[in-house]
Formats: C-alpha cells, structure tokens, sequence
C-alpha cells in the first residue's frame, strides 16, 4: 500500500494502441478523468502501422447497408473457426465480443468517427457455417492536421502509407497496371490525394487514420497522454489494484487509479527472450511495434495474473529484414497472385499460397520442423510486371536485400535454383507439376483458389484460375520467406468484461487488459480482416465501461 501518492485519477490505461484509446475514449464520455501512458516516445503502437481494419460482425454499418448478418450467426462463426482453444475462447468472451460491437461503433461515431465498411473483403474462412463477406470497417482517411503536433509522435508516421489510402483499396491496387477495376481503384486514390492536398490537408488512411481519429476524440474529451512513462508496477492492496508506479525521466511516480488500471500496451514482439522461451523464435520476423516488450504482461504477472497463449502469435509469412534497422516485411497479396509459389528448402511446395496469412503461418512454423533450412517464394517475370510488390516499392529496400541474400534474381530456374540452394531438379519438377494446375486451373495438392478468401486477392483476368499462373518467364526471382507476425497473442487471461484473473479463476479486482496484453479471444485462428483490432477495440471498451459501473 502506498501511502502517499503523487497524483491520482479515475481510470489509468498504459498503452496508445486501438485497445487503450477505446478504454480511454469509452471512460471519458462516462465521464471519468483519465491519463494514458505510454512506455516509448512515440504513441500509436502497432495499431498505428496496420492495416486499420477491425473485424466486427452484425455492426451497425452492415444494418445500414441492409446487409445479412446477426448475433447467431456470428457466434456460429466464431464458434467453427476459434472453437475452445482455453480460458480466452470461452463462450462468455466470444458473446461478449460480438455485443460488443454495437456499443464500441455507436460511440465513436458520436464523437465524430467515420467509418467505412470493407464490403468485399470476405472473411478468412467464408465457405463455413456463418462465414460471410464484407465484416470488417475502417476509419475513413483522417486530416492529421486535426491534431496537431501529436502527428509527429505517432509510431505510424513513417511507418505506414503517406496517403488517405484504405485498406479496401489494395486488394484492387495490387493489380493497378494489370486489370481495368485496379487501374480505376488507383485513379480514385489519386483524386483522393489531390482532393485532400487542394483542400491543403495532410490525410493518411488505414491504422494511422484509426489511431488518429481516436486520439482527436480522446484528447477532446480531456484525457492526458504522457509518453516515455512506462507502467514499472502496479500498486495492490487488500487485493486490489490502488494505482501504478511509472518512471519518466528518471523519476519514479506514484499515481493512484480510483476506478482501475487498463493495459492496453501490446504483446511482447520485440522481447527476444520471451520469444524464444514461449515460441521457440527470435521475433525478427515480426512485423509488431519494437515497443513491444510485453512490460504491461510481466507487471501483471508479478502479482499473480494467469497466462495463456503465450506460445501463439498473429503468424504470416514475411520477408525478414535486410538491416538492423529494418522491419519484417509481412507477405499478403504478394503470395496470392499468380505466377508465384513458396517453396522449401528442397523445392517443394508445402502449402496452399494463397491462403489465410495465420495457416501459412502455421504451416511454416510445423513445416520447419521437417524440412529445415530455407523456404523461398519464386516468382516468374509476370509477377513482378504485372502487380504492386508492396516489399518492392522502395529501391533502397530491394538494394538491400539483394546484397543481404534475401532477394536472388536469375535468367534462368535452373540459375535461380543454384543460388538459392535448392536442388535445379527438384525445383524444376515443383515449377512443371505446379504449371499444369494453372492451366487446368485446379490446384490438385492444396487447393489454391478454391476459397472466395485466396480469389479476393488473385487476378480476374488470369483464367481459368485467378490465383494460379504457370511460371515460364525469366528472369525469376526469389525472397526468402521466415515465419513471420503481426504481434503476439498470447497474454493474461481475462473475462468478459476484460478483468485480469488469477490461475484459480478469481477476479484481479481494478485490473483489466486488452488488445495483444490479454490472451486473444480468436484463439489460435484469424477468423477475418482485423481479428487483431476488432477484439481490442470491444473489450477496451467493455474494460472501461465496467470501470465506470455501466457494464
């Protein structure tokens, strides 16, 4: 018990991400003074670098357009996809997850929010029972002149794409120069440019226009953010969370939380003892905040939180980084179109290409176990000619990776085949069985386009297959592919309405987590676009609603 604190409010919340400002946001509109604190000098976390989207079905934007979806259906969903993989998956989260949604929409859009709806993006697993198309939304691109010098603190400000692009644009701008509906997507997101530059605003889209937008309405609704104060440990009597102890400066402070403590921090991405301990990995594939070092989940832990899926992560495929400097480059349209495979070490292919970014994930990780060494993705001149490359944009990165031996370009496979290490006749064999799939357009060993999941990022005009191209012309290139992440997944274990509990099952009472701090409520799985920020931004705010005695 401390005795004399240096300051007190209502709700503390340590962390800037999505999870932190739908805590933040929900307790202030209750009316509760707050203060965030943010452990590195810049906000925004991982939530900041992503894609934007949030995974959340039944939302009102769905019933506004009149499109199918309800409660049963969602839970069926979500049931058929995560299933029971523990304490974090349980009925009562994924219940409390989908009603969930309604409430978190409503109020951002109350103070000014504006979101879009993702209406072709399908889910990850749409053919199953309750599976459906067009789930997730999106912050419309956001005017970061609208708040001011904090634009230039935040994670996602050059890290993410300098342009109001949403992510319901890429699916189309990957093939921009290669079919008539990208070439008219690309046109749009020039006008929308221009348009923002003639009206002389600065808009950015996709995780920057979520976190911005959040912040606007958080820092409008009188919340304090103090960045560099890392959470150091959390103050407990008589069992309950009193208040934190941050550091800044040097300084130690003592901050009382008359209604709780929210951790909103993110995983532990970049602790690489922590990944090598519960995953077996170093972490430099992930494509996650490097201020996630899972401080939130150890100051937790210290005073008996439970862990869960601590050995799972948000997994893809991704090109590791050519530089110390460098991120993880996380694969997911690039894989999917044609005139491209991933193969292993001996040349062979080990999994449908196309599929959803966590199964390949998956699949690498197991397959590494067996094939050890290196896995490729191969790709003939088509591929490079025709689609957006979103690793391949920025010539200082190809140089890189080049002189790195993570990218290998050759006249021939044969060539390619040497400088990679693989077998010249393994790979060959791979390449011809591969291209008779593409031209009778039936992937006959994984399925590659069978699903509306892997057609949503393939090439309409490439028949009869959209996702399979023989690979026939040289030069060819291959990246070498690691198992990658988005962040981590596992964390402390949480309730309903986002409460921190014990290995016993009790309550930590004044304690909640959200976001990539708790122990995700997908699971081991990715049901849909989003799956990451959906669930943080729900139980951040139930987290906070609870707080303010409205659960």
């Amino acid at each position: 018990m401390t005795d004399q604190w240096d300051e007190a409010v209502d709700l503390i919340v340590a962390g800037t991400g999505v999870a932190a400002l739908a805590a933040a946001v929900t307790a202030a509109d209750a009316g509760l003074t707050v203060l965030m604190l943010e452990s590195t000098d810049r906000w925004g976390g991982s939530s900041s670098m992503s894609g934007g989207g949030l995974w959340l079905p039944d939302n009102p934007l769905m019933k506004r357009d009149g499109v199918a979806d309800s409660r049963e259906e969602a839970l069926t969903y979500l049931e058929e996809t995560v299933g029971d993989a523990g304490p974090a998956t349980s009925r009562a989260r994924k219940e409390a997850f989908v009603d969930g949604v309604g409430g978190f929409v409503e109020l951002a859009e109350r103070h000014g929010v504006h979101f879009a709806r993702s209406k072709d993006y399908p889910d990850y697993y749409p053919e199953l029972p309750g599976g459906k198309i067009g789930r997730a939304i999106e912050v419309e691109p956001f005017d970061v002149r609208r708040i001011g010098e904090w634009w230039q603190t935040s994670r996602g400000n050059g890290s993410g794409v300098p342009a109001p692009v949403k992510t319901d644009d890429f699916w189309l701008l990957s093939r921009a120069w290669s079919t008539p509906g990208g070439f008219t997507r690309g046109a749009r997101v020039v006008f929308r440019t221009l348009g923002s530059l003639v009206r002389r605003q600065k808009s950015v889209g996709m995780g920057s226009a979520v976190t911005a937008a959040l912040l606007e309405v958080a820092l409008r609704l009188g919340v304090e953010v103090r960045l560099s104060s890392p959470v150091t440990e959390l103050v407990v009597d008589d069992g309950r969370v009193r208040g934190v102890r941050t550091t800044s400066g040097g300084r130690t402070t003592s901050i009382r939380a008359e209604r709780g403590v929210v951790l909103g921090g993110g995983g532990f991405d970049h602790n690489t003892e922590w990944r090598e301990r519960y995953q077996a990995v170093d972490g430099t594939g992930s494509s996650g905040s490097r201020g996630n070092l899972g401080t939130a989940i150890e100051v937790a832990r210290r005073i008996g939180a439970a862990l869960d899926l601590m050995d799972d992560a948000w997994w893809g495929g991704s090109i590791p980084p050519a530089t110390p400097d460098a991120s993880a480059a996380f694969l997911v349209s690039e894989r999917s179109m044609p005139f491209t495979i991933i193969v292993d070490a001996a040349g062979e292919r080990f999994a449908n290409e196309s599929e959803s970014y966590v199964d390949l994930g998956h699949h690498l990780l197991e397959h590494a176990k067996r094939v050890p060494g290196s896995s490729w993705m191969v790709s003939d001149a088509r591929h490079a000619r025709r689609y957006l490359r979103s690793y391949a944009l920025d010539p200082r990165a190809t140089t890189a990776m080049t002189q790195a031996g993570i990218m290998v370009k050759a006249p021939t496979l044969a060539d390619l085949a040497l400088r990679i290490g693989v077998d010249p006749s393994r790979l060959a064999a791979t390449v011809r069985r591969f291209n008779g799939f593409a031209r009778s357009g039936i992937d006959a060993d994984f399925g590659r386009g069978n699903s509306a999941y892997d057609r949503y990022y393939g090439d309409p005009l490439v028949r009869p297959n959209p996702n399979l191209g023989p690979l026939e012309k040289g030069p060819f290139e291959a990246v070498r592919v690691v198992p990658g992440d988005l962040g981590t997944k596992g964390g402390l274990v949480t309730d309903e309405n986002a409460r921190v509990l014990r290995e016993d099952g009790s309550v930590i009472e004044g304690l909640y987590a959200a976001g990539n701090n708790s122990a995700s409520v997908m699971g081991r799985t990715y049901p849909g676009p989003g799956s990451t920020l959906g669930p943080a931004a729900v139980f951040g705010h139930r987290a906070a609603l609870h707080a303010a005695g409205r659960a």
